[in-house]
């Protein structure tokens, strides 16, 4: 699990550069804690860490994670992939196979949470199926 934490903290500064509101959030938030998160999530349920590599280089770049937690609520928690080396389809393979994780597992209820300041990615996701259906407002000074 811990592969793919250099490539996290590049989807948190992604994040945090795109945040209007939550750039002290993304810049308290710590591999540490997120790690934490994604454990106590699928704690009674399941966790799938898929994870590609240049063939060349041997390094990896990219990742997708996925849980499902206990009542079988599944969540593609998150995917990030080197600018490099996006729009070569590894996105749509990693969708795929988390899609297709859930579905084996018996997944009741699929989400996919999407920052704001992120919204680029809805036309990706929506190619899958997912759209938006409520919006979750948050405090800014929130100290979680």
């Amino acid at each position: 699990m811990d592969m793919v934490a250099p490539l996290w903290r590049k989807l948190l500064v992604h994040h945090r550069e795109r945040s209007a509101h939550f750039k002290e959030y993304f810049s308290r938030m710590t591999w540490e804690k997120r790690k934490k998160e994604l454990i106590d999530k699928s704690r009674n349920g399941a966790m799938c860490i898929d994870m590609a590599k240049d063939k060349v280089t041997e390094k990896l770049i990219g990742y997708c994670i996925s849980t499902i937690s206990e009542n079988k609520h599944a969540e593609l928690e998150s995917i990030y992939i080197e600018a490099e080396y996006r729009r070569c389809g590894i996105g749509d393979t990693f969708v795929k196979a988390a899609l297709n994780w859930m579905d084996g597992h018996g997944a009741v209820r699929k989400v996919i949470a999407v920052a704001a300041g992120n919204e680029e990615a809805l036309g990706f996701y929506a190619k899958y199926g997912f759209y938006p259906r409520v919006s979750i407002l948050m405090q800014a000074d929130s100290r979680e």
